[in-house]
């Protein structure tokens, strides 16, 4: 996807250093001869997207996926905190037991400055992230002040006063301090204060060894970090059963509600159109850059990410699907992955996610990415959504 730079990123990206990246836009995948092939992340086999701008002028929605290099050793902490598994690196050998592949979906508003930053930027930010720089990052968010006054850390707590005698990062202080960096790094241009993005992405790393590559994995380690609506699918291959690793990060949700409540009371209005938003401006809390709208930051608009993990026995999943709220809005999660069954490739089943929703009549930005697994293409049972489907696409044309 082509990246127009407005004029806010161009000068924001000239005040930091350029990083060395190590990621790169292929998978290592080993052969039984002990050779490496190089296998194209954006091969539609390997992952497909459809994306739309829908009935807009412009569009917000953006996506990245790369392969990261990672510390073997913090890919070892987050599998024995996440699963009590000793994974052993040493067993996978250099370079696979480096490699994690990094997929991000964002949805921007107010603008696409924010979500084409993220696109541009967050994968090398996550890979080159230290525990070094964590003490500035915590003082700089309690200078924000407000809700922030009361900020512990969060993931980030063991590192907060020096990385002397502590633990490496793990994926979830990883991708929390990654999530802060981009709100603080923003934070000094002016186009942050209105602009901003939800983002959800998804780390997947494989525990194979001899090491094999996410799509074929027998056990491969899912971590997602999110804030915001977007959603992120596990599809299985029994029956089709969808397990969503997200939750809308929407002011009515429990969870924020209580969060919110604690910060400023009765804070929460509905609009016209029966829409609940803190402060009467936002819909979505937990959004890299507050939703963008940095001038809500002190008020508990939070770019802390949710983290969640899973250890998936590959062939028990089918796909990993991400969407964007142009297509959630329209599609329940069934339809979303039922639209997926019987597709020759995953660039075929994003690109009829897509279809399907617009049928439907929904105009909005709208992002489909899908992800082989290794139970690719073996769902069992009927599709459940297919009767319902049908009824909806001839509601939809009269």
């Amino acid at each position: 996807m082509a990246l127009t730079s407005p004029r806010p990123i161009s000068s924001l990206l000239s005040l930091y250093p350029p990083l060395v990246a190590k990621y790169h836009d292929y998978v290592r995948v080993q052969t039984p001869s002990n050779s490496t092939l190089r296998v194209p992340l954006l091969s539609p086999k390997v992952i497909g997207v459809a994306n739309s701008r829908g009935n807009r002028s412009h569009q917000e929605d953006f996506y990245a996926y790369a392969t990261l290099s990672l510390d073997p050793q913090e890919l070892r902490l987050s599998v024995k905190k996440a699963y009590g598994i000793d994974w052993d690196p040493d067993k996978v050998g250099l370079p696979f037991s480096r490699q994690a592949v990094f997929i991000g979906i964002y949805d921007g508003h107010g603008g696409s400055g924010v979500s084409q930053y993220l696109r541009q930027e967050l994968h090398g930010l996550f890979e080159s992230l230290d525990k070094s720089s964590v003490p500035e990052l915590f003082n700089w968010v309690k200078e924000i002040g407000g809700y922030f006054k009361r900020f512990k850390g969060g993931a980030l707590s063991p590192w907060i006063h020096g990385p002397e005698g502590t633990p490496c990062l793990d994926l979830e202080a990883r991708a929390t301090q990654a999530f802060f960096e981009v709100d603080r790094s923003l934070s000094s241009d002016e186009m942050a204060q209105s602009c901003g993005a939800t983002a959800s992405v998804a780390i997947l790393h494989s525990l194979d060894a001899p090491a094999t590559p996410f799509f074929a994995s027998k056990q491969l380690s899912l971590t997602v970090a999110h804030c915001g609506d977007t959603r992120v699918l596990l599809c299985s291959t029994e029956g089709g059963q969808v397990f969503p690793m997200t939750e809308n990060h929407h002011a009515d949700a429990r969870v924020e509600s209580i969060r919110l409540r604690r910060m400023m009371g009765a804070s929460l209005i509905t609009d016209s159109f029966g829409e609940t938003r803190w402060m009467g401006a936002l819909v979505n809390t937990r959004c890299v850059l507050s939703l963008g709208d940095l001038r809500y930051k002190k008020f508990g608009v939070t770019p802390e990410p949710e983290v969640r993990s899973k250890l998936l026995i590959g062939p028990e999943w089918a796909s990993l699907v991400f969407v964007s709220d142009g297509i959630s809005s329209v599609l329940s999660d069934d339809e979303v992955v039922d639209l997926t069954r019987g597709t020759p490739n995953p660039k075929v089943a994003a690109e009829r996610i897509m279809t399907f929703s617009q049928e439907l009549g929904g105009g909005d930005n709208a992002t489909a990415i899908v992800v082989p697994l290794a139970g690719w293409g073996r769902i069992t049972g009927p599709d459940k959504t297919k009767d319902l489907r049908e009824y909806r696409r001839q509601q939809a044309g009269e």
